[in-house]
């Protein structure tokens, strides 16, 4: 009797809706979480596991997909990069103006407390590209080691292309090398019921509810924008590109994507979570294996929108007048700006000054600010980062023609 439930519940475990079994995590680690808070908090040593094995093994991923992807390119597969970072731009742009126009219409006023924080935020735009073009020459094993995504994409399309002429042999090897990474991608990602489990419980456990309360008007800015973007502004980019109902794969790239990147809070740890959906969408191997952490790199919605509104709730806080002009160029430094952001948990709040600069507002208000970001930071950078990195997917299958022509994501009775 008790082989035959272990059984079962192993085939649920290893074969059963995994997006079921992470919605069953959730209910339990805030059950947890409010009921008994002092296991709660032992129980987080779950998530921790989680999200280090996702961070551990993501760059190996990206590096080893991307160049196995360009050193077996075929010439007459084109990838159709150019569209998604068209996308990923407008989308980043369309998001900053989005959140600039509602923190117009619904001003919030701060209570700046002091900075906690000593990590020394940019100074910049010219410190953000000086730091960009130094990560691209980073060492490749301290890329590795650093999860450095744009030095492990620099190495990784360098030694795709040179690999390109490689013997059948090699390329096959790094076929191979590709499939076992993915494989044990595979086995990490369904520890996320558990992993997720012990995230909640241990959040729900340490912070409660009580510190977001004082914060709700700037929260509902916050996450009242990224809805917009993920349920209006998305879709229209979508249908655009595919003229077909984009809501099917919206809702799908939320649910199996976003859901996971709530609760990891970064981009990086959630693109094995991507590329398993994209393969599972049907799009192409060697477009969805470049486009994905490239995505995690400067697919930033979520983080110019964070950037703008908390920007923006300082210049009301000190009844600072925003000129037409001014507000526009918020919006390009805070689109540009977070493609520099971290792919961990709270990179885009450090930018926050290089924002408030342009309205002349002092560092050590602007970094009062930050703090505040890590106040809310339980909602915001979780929703932040299920925005950023569920759009890396929806983008993708939108420029790709297999999702448009024949994944079951695309068609409207698959929901």
């Amino acid at each position: 009797m008790i082989t035959t439930m272990a059984s079962r519940l192993l085939t649920v475990f290893t074969q059963g809706n995994l997006v079921l079994l992470i919605a069953a995590g959730i209910g339990l680690g805030v059950i947890l979480g409010i009921t008994v808070p002092e296991v709660a908090l032992n129980v987080g040593v779950l998530g921790s596991f989680f999200v280090g094995a996702l961070k551990a093994v993501a760059p190996v991923l990206v590096f080893v997909l991307v160049m196995a992807a360009i050193a077996n390119h075929k010439p007459g597969n084109d990838i159709p990069m150019r569209p998604i970072i068209t996308l990923y731009f407008i989308g980043t742009l369309c998001a900053a103006f989005t959140a600039l126009v509602l923190s117009s219409l619904f001003p919030t006023q701060l209570t700046l407390v002091a900075s906690t924080t000593d990590t020394q935020p940019p100074q910049g735009i010219g410190e953000v590209i000086h730091s960009l073009l130094f990560r691209i020459v980073d060492n490749p094993v301290n890329a590795l080691m650093t999860a450095n995504y744009i030095g492990i994409l620099a190495w990784a399309i360098g030694l795709g292309i040179v690999l390109h002429r490689a013997a059948p042999t090699t390329k096959a090897l790094l076929n191979d090398l590709s499939d076992a990474v993915s494989t044990l991608v595979k086995w990490i990602i369904r520890l996320a019921p558990f992993g997720i489990f012990g995230l909640v419980s241990h959040t729900v456990a340490k912070t409660g509810f009580d510190a977001l309360l004082g914060y709700t008007h700037l929260l509902i800015v916050l996450i009242g924008s990224m809805l917009v973007i993920a349920l209006v502004v998305n879709p229209v980019l979508v249908f655009v590109k595919t003229r077909q109902n984009p809501y099917p794969l919206i809702f799908q790239c939320l649910r199996e994507s976003g859901v996971t990147a709530f609760f990891t809070r970064s981009s990086a740890a959630n693109i094995p979570v991507n590329m398993d959906l994209c393969k599972r969408l049907n799009l192409d191997k060697d477009t969805y294996s470049v486009s994905i952490p490239l995505g995690a790199t400067v697919n930033m919605a979520g983080a110019a929108i964070t950037i703008t509104v908390l920007t923006l709730a300082a210049v009301h806080t000190l009844n600072i007048d925003v000129s037409f002009g001014t507000a526009l160029l918020l919006c390009v430094v805070a689109a540009f700006s977070a493609c520099g952001a971290s792919g961990v948990a709270g990179g885009s709040l450090l930018l926050i000054p290089l924002a408030c600069s342009l309205f002349g507002i002092p560092n050590d208000v602007a970094m009062q600010v930050v703090a505040v970001g890590f106040i809310i930071g339980v909602l915001q950078d979780s929703a932040e980062t299920a925005l950023n990195s569920s759009t890396d997917v929806v983008f993708t299958a939108a420029c790709c023609s297999p999702a448009t022509e024949n994944s079951p994501s695309m068609n409207a009775e698959s929901v």
